[in-house]
Order: structure tokens, then sequence, then C-alpha cells
């Protein structure tokens, strides 16, 4: 199953983001772009990259002050700054890599394909209060026990773990689940939800998954 990966671009150098934006959307990548810190923060309250670029000297909030507040998203650190101690401080402070402004764009485009191959192996379990969610053998864990999931709860679950404190709309729940159960619409999407609700309160006694009226659906917190 192919997947569109989404990359954010932290930049305020409006040439290097027009750049990086241009060969990223040629390999097929879907791009964010942020010009701040606190741009980019504003961002990640709506959407989740599955890979973001940082330059280190940004207005407000700098590179360094944002990457840890960049959880659970592999970060390349892309700076003009070349001091040894700087890159072993950010690479020991979150960053899967380190990138030396000016860059060969091929080398940037490599390292980028190896930390996603290596996000996604690292992704193959995801957990939120009490739930093991295995993608790779699609077995769910509630409170250690097994829970047996249709193909399309299995889908729905992985997209909703995957975006834990996100509200996810129902069109884009349609569109996440879209491949995996392509004759899922609108009317049985309700039924497939309370199924998958009903099953989850049964195994773990609360409520997993909370309807956020009108919008769509989150994670509840345990």
């Amino acid at each position: 199953m192919y997947k569109m990966y989404t990359i954010m671009i932290i930049d305020d150098d409006t040439y290097i983001g027009d750049m990086l934006s241009e060969a990223l959307g040629v390999e097929g990548y879907s791009v964010m772009r942020a010009y701040s810190g606190t741009e980019a923060l504003l961002l990640l309250e709506k959407s989740k990259p599955d890979l973001a670029l940082l330059d280190l000297m940004l207005p407000g909030l700098s590179g360094e002050e944002l990457l840890p507040k960049l959880k659970d998203i592999p970060v390349i650190v892309v700076s003009a700054k070349n001091d040894a101690d700087d890159k072993v401080r950010l690479l020991l402070g979150g960053a899967v890599d380190y990138v030396s402004k000016p860059f060969e764009l091929k080398e940037l485009l490599a390292r980028i394909t190896v930390a996603l191959r290596k996000s996604v192996r690292s992704a193959q379990r995801l957990c939120w209060g009490g739930l093991t969610l295995d993608t790779d053998t699609h077995r769910l864990l509630a409170d250690g026990a097994e829970v047996h999931l249709t193909r399309t709860e299995y889908a729905i679950l992985r997209l909703l773990m995957a975006n834990p404190t996100q509200v996810i709309t129902r069109s884009r729940l349609l569109d996440g689940i879209s491949l995996d159960t392509p004759d899922c619409g609108e009317g049985s999407l309700k039924v497939h939800m309370s199924n998958l609700r009903r099953k989850l309160r049964s195994a773990v006694g609360r409520d997993c998954i909370e309807a956020v009226w009108g919008i769509g659906f989150r994670m509840a917190e345990s």
C-alpha cells in the first residue's frame, strides 16, 4: 500500500524553502511550510507530519527551543551552524540527523529516505491508554487481553492511535482508511465506529474513543 509522506519545512529562508518544496514534491512528498518556530507549533496542532526539516536560526522561537516540542516526529536539523558540539547536543537532544548548509540536495533526500525508513520500523506498535496496536500483525491488546477487530475497525483505530491527541474529522477518517476499506462510506463508518467503541469499552471498562460533536473523533484520555 502506497503512503504519501508529509515533510514539514521549518525555515525562514524563502529561497531554500521553495527549493526544498519543489524537490520534495518531485519525489512524491507532501509538504508543509513554517517560517518560524511559533508558526510550526500552530500547524502541528492541526496536522502531524511524518518528518521535519528544522533550521536553527528562526525568528521568535529558535530551532533549539522548538526541537524538544516536536514529539514523536523524526527531525533532521538543516543548519549553517557547523560546530561539532552543537551537532552532538542536538543529536542527543532528539534530532535523528544533522545536515550542514550549504548541502547537496541528493544527500539530503537520501537522509530523509533513511530517517523515514527507520521511523516506520520503530512505529510498528502504537500505544495509548492501555491499548497496544501492532501494525505489523494487526493485533490489538487492551489491558493485556486480545481484542478481535474487523479490517475496517483496525484501519480506524490505527489512524486514531497514530494521531492520539488530534481530532480526526469524518472526512479525514474516510480518506485515511479508503485504501484498506474502499467500500466504507459515511453511513457505514458510523456503524463501524459504534462497534469499535463498544468493543473497546467492553475490554477496558471505559471509553477509549470520544466523539467531538459535529467534528469527528479522537482518542480519549485514560
